[in-house]
């Protein structure tokens, strides 16, 4: 049940439910001795836990919580962090977003309702470098909007967080602090690997990356 790594492991979970923090901190700090947790509860507060610890060990990640913006925030993290491995743990049983968090660069995805066992199972995979893919993913169209949007750039994924909040390339500028010519430049080659005609297009398919209510 419990591993003896030659140097501790150190986790990341981002939940906004302290219950759910509580049960997952417990069943890491069961199978993986001596190992560091950190506990996050917003998409802000994950990347500054990973601006601290960037060799996080594995980031257990909950789709659903603030700043997330559905899969944006999967993206964003993904984009920003590549070297540390994602386990999303979502309560959404929906096979199209277990999919579609594997196109994004998940490394796996667990059901809320999994036993502790098979989440710690999981995890432990993951550490040994595993990629585990959802049943369905064999089966998906290989060109689905997720999957080119995995394309994207950390800088790109930014941008287009930002087009889907509504900010025009002055704002987004601003924010990002680059010249209005770079974000037009951005949002070029964005419409160009996503596929897409216009930007409101690339809106609309990127709001698409959002959890179905429930």
């Amino acid at each position: 049940m419990s591993d003896s790594p030659s140097a501790p492991r150190s986790f990341l979970i981002a939940d906004d439910h302290p219950m759910v923090r509580d049960a997952l901190s417990t069943v890491l700090s069961q199978s993986f001795p001596g190992a560091a947790i950190g506990l996050a509860g917003s998409l802000a507060e994950a990347q500054a836990a990973l601006e601290r610890q960037p060799d996080t060990d594995a980031l257990l990640l909950d789709l659903d919580m603030p700043g997330m913006d559905g899969l944006t925030g999967l993206a964003l993290l993904r984009s920003d962090w590549p070297t540390v491995p994602i386990i999303v743990v979502s309560a959404a049983r929906d096979s199209t977003v277990a999919r579609r968090t594997h196109d994004l660069g998940a490394a796996a995805y667990v059901e809320k309702s999994a036993s502790l066992e098979e989440i710690a199972d999981t995890v432990r995979a993951v550490l040994d470098g595993e990629i585990i893919a959802p049943p369905e993913a064999g089966a998906a169209a290989g060109d689905s909007f997720a999957q080119r949007a995995g394309q994207l750039t950390p800088q790109q994924w930014r941008v287009l967080a930002l087009m889907v909040q509504g900010d025009q390339n002055k704002q987004i500028a601003y924010k990002l602090g680059v010249g209005e010519a770079t974000v037009k430049a951005h949002v070029t080659v964005i419409l160009r690997k996503l596929g897409v005609r216009s930007r409101t297009q690339a809106v609309i398919e990127a709001r698409g990356l959002a959890l179905p209510p429930g």
